[in-house]
């Protein structure tokens, strides 16, 4: 019996998708659960799994292609793994097939890739299962194309060109952005098209904060399962403090409406290979430093593997982003549409400081809002940042509520 295999259902917001990656190809003995094709959205990629065990049969959409909601992608037919009554019929097939059509035999992304390259699929060594080229098999032939010249220049001195024609090649390498990237791209530019953006900056000393990871963070992280206490907790802690405060900066903007939100759904940018990412803690107002923590490396987690789902990503009444991870002093992030405000966080860095009269040498960070001026107003931006900075200075304020 065969069984039809469908893109997800994707959320209203989003049109359609691309098919990433085929785990498995025509003829391919496949698991129950077990992934068959890689989905990209313009926010995550989605896996989809075997529904059942038996044998892929059919590839409806290949690599590359655009695919709809619940669109049918592959034919899957039903039967136990290892099961000859359902994988016979497809090998005496392929079997029975000259021994020419080795390009018929081949993967979506083997083919393309040859086509790219010139390569002459018929002369390519096959390593796949019942003869089929595999990406990989291309890759090798690609390899070995362009070693061939290298490896007849026998006399020294020929070598010797050939490595420093090498060396000032002028190699170009053209990819296909990914729906990740091209939809930042796409809402950073609109974001600055549609927005009357500032930023104001300000710095704090993160010498209380420090102090505080440095003498509970191994107590912390017993207490609360493997947990690490970082300083990003205590960023969204104080960042949610100040929102309660000044609820404009929470809000958005709705047509000619204006949305106040009455819960702080708090976005942290992540890296990852495939883009910008802002997955949302929910409620981080409601949390304890422990579950905000968790939440985050959860979600780092998560961007590394690729594993970052619908739910993770939409929403968010306000995002931060840390810059200083990767070594940045100073940055004027871009708002996240619909939001209003967005704070960057940047590395520590030892400097001096007039305090009380003396030069003493302090852990300085500088922190960036943006804001959307339509919405928020200068003074109502600078002070929201001067909250923010007091809370860190002094974490007590945190516990105190003041």
């Amino acid at each position: 019996m065969a069984i039809e295999i469908k893109a997800p259902t994707f959320p209203e917001s989003i049109a359609d998708g691309t098919v990433a990656t085929w785990h498995k190809q025509p003829g391919d003995v496949v698991k129950r659960d077990e992934l068959l094709v890689d989905i990209e959205t313009d926010k995550v990629v989605l896996e989809v799994v075997a529904p059942a065990d038996g044998v892929l049969v059919k590839v409806l959409k290949n690599e590359g292609d655009t695919v709809l909601s619940a669109e049918l992608i592959a034919l899957v037919e039903a039967g136990a793994v290892g099961s000859t009554s359902v994988a016979a019929p497809l090998v005496a097939a392929q079997a029975a097939a000259p021994s020419t059509s080795a390009e018929l035999l081949a993967a979506p992304a083997a083919r393309k890739l040859a086509e790219e390259n010139g390569i002459d699929m018929s002369l390519i060594a096959t390593t796949g299962k019942d003869g089929r080229v595999t990406k990989e098999d291309v890759v090798a032939a690609i390899a070995a194309k362009k070693a061939a010249p290298v490896a007849v220049a026998k006399p020294v001195a020929a070598t010797v060109a050939v490595v420093q024609t090498a060396a000032g090649e002028r190699v170009e390498k053209r990819v296909p952005m990914t729906r990740v990237r091209a939809t930042v791209a796409k809402r950073l530019v609109e974001a600055q098209s549609n927005m009357a953006m500032l930023t104001t900056f300000n710095e704090v000393d993160m010498t209380e904060v420090m102090a505080l990871r440095s003498k509970y963070k191994d107590l912390f992280e017993k207490s609360h399962n493997g947990v690490r206490l970082g300083f990003m907790s205590f960023f969204v802690k104080a960042t949610t403090e100040a929102l309660k405060r000044f609820p404009a900066v929470n809000a958005s903007i709705d047509g000619t409406d204006i949305v106040y939100h009455g819960y702080a759904d708090v976005g942290v940018a992540v890296s990852s290979d495939r883009g910008l990412v802002v997955p949302v803690l929910r409620n981080a107002e409601l949390m304890s430093l422990a579950e905000i923590e968790g939440g985050i490396a959860t979600f780092g987690k998560k961007a590394r593997d690729g594993k970052l789902s619908m739910d993770d990503m939409t929403g968010g009444t306000f995002t931060i982003t840390n810059g200083g991870t990767f070594g940045s002093m100073m940055s004027t992030p871009i708002v996240n549409p619909p939001q209003a405000a967005i704070l960057g966080m940047h590395n520590i860095l030892q400097r001096p400081m007039a305090i009380n009269g003396q030069v003493v040498i302090r852990p300085m960070m500088y922190l960036a809002l943006s804001y959307d001026h339509r919405l928020i107003d200068g003074k109502e931006a600078v002070t929201f940042l001067v909250t923010i900075k007091n809370l860190l200075e002094d974490p007590a304020r945190l516990l105190l509520d003041i």
